[in-house]
């Protein structure tokens, strides 16, 4: 069993930084693909960045390459989401995700096992 703890959202600027954290109990967070998944109102959840069990793979989609950026620590079972460049198209809640089955190579949470409860992020203009 994996119990993801999210925080660090907020309100914020257009342009401005914020930083997500998602930590994860449980011994084997080490075989765990981690992934963040936004929702925003009245919009499918979608999956927006990934990243492989050891951390030499990642994947992000199009929409928030070169402005997001995901890492993880395996000694402090936590995985981050640091956001530049804010817009308010990135606003919604932010899920992060955990996810076995995916393997050891990919970057990408297909069908995740766990989910955190979900953070706010709003971006005003």
């Amino acid at each position: 069993q994996v119990q993801l703890v999210e925080s660090g959202g907020g309100l914020v600027q257009a342009g401005g930084s914020l930083r997500l954290s998602c930590a994860a109990s449980g011994r084997t967070f080490s075989s765990y693909v981690m992934g963040w998944f936004r929702q925003a109102p009245g919009k499918e959840r979608e999956f927006v960045v990934g990243i492989s069990w050891n951390g030499g793979r990642t994947y992000y989609v199009d929409s928030v390459k070169g402005r997001f950026t995901i890492s993880r620590d395996s000694v402090k079972n936590t995985v981050y989401l640091q956001m530049n460049s804010l817009k308010p198209e990135d606003t919604a809640v932010y899920y992060c995700a955990a996810d076995r089955r995916a393997g050891p190579f990919s970057a990408v949470v297909s069908e995740p096992e766990y989910w955190g409860q979900g953070t706010q992020v709003t971006v005003s203009s």
